[in-house]
């Protein structure tokens, strides 16, 4: 695919991307984990399973200790101590807000395109000051039947921003989420918060960047095209 077809699409992956959640969310299965089933689980656990949304976040964990869990009762649980522990602690990363501007000042499209549930992005964003509002599409993983690496919710996301895929930069901090966007015929920016660079290479990103206040030239000149 040629660098030189203009972006006319930004899709964000939410955790990782506009927010760093993992560490709360983590924590917040953990508690859940302990609470519900008196297991002590750890943080290393998780890590397999960071993209997938929280049915696979939390269910993947479980079966590496033999616990069947209750669903979606598990998870609504884990939802309920998420956003009570976000409160007043979950930052923007380095030049979200930012960008989500710029895009919207170089009149390209956006979408939120996020495994987790709609109450968790709710949440997010709220905490960000951002809004659904802010975007011109929000897909979550209510809205699909599989979840990253299966491209389906990039492509839905292209669909409900009537941009084609091949004209869109999906912007990603995980593995499952690159195969994704990579699956789905998408460009891809690769952000270091999660993952090392080779990681996310091997992945299939197209781009690697730290955060997104440090965007690489060549997608600020695809976006100015």
């Amino acid at each position: 695919m040629s660098d030189v077809v203009p972006l006319r699409g930004i899709i964000f992956d939410m955790d990782g991307v506009l927010v760093d959640s993992e560490p709360f969310i983590c924590e917040a299965a953990m508690r859940m984990f302990e609470s519900t089933y008196g297991q002590i689980v750890k943080r290393e656990d998780f890590a397999p399973f960071v993209g997938a949304g929280e049915d696979r976040f939390i269910g993947g964990v479980a079966e590496q200790y033999g616990i069947t869990l209750s669903m979606p009762r598990d998870k609504f649980r884990t939802y309920e101590i998420y956003l009570d522990i976000i409160r007043g602690r979950l930052d923007p990363l380095p030049g979200a807000i930012a960008f989500v501007r710029l895009v919207k000042s170089r009149e390209l499209k956006s979408a939120v395109a996020t495994s987790a549930d709609r109450v968790k992005m709710e949440g997010n964003l709220r905490e960000i000051k951002l809004s659904p509002a802010d975007f011109d599409a929000i897909v979550t993983g209510d809205d699909v039947a599989k979840k990253k690496p299966d491209p389906e919710i990039f492509l839905l996301a292209a669909s409900r921003l009537n941009v084609p895929p091949a004209e869109c930069l999906v912007i990603e901090d995980a593995p499952n989420g690159i195969v994704a966007a990579k699956a789905a015929g998408c460009r891809c920016l690769g952000l270091l918060s999660s993952f090392a660079e080779p990681t996310l290479r091997e992945a299939g990103a197209d781009y690697i960047g730290p955060d997104l206040d440090h965007v690489p030239l060549p997608i600020l000149q695809m976006m100015s095209s």
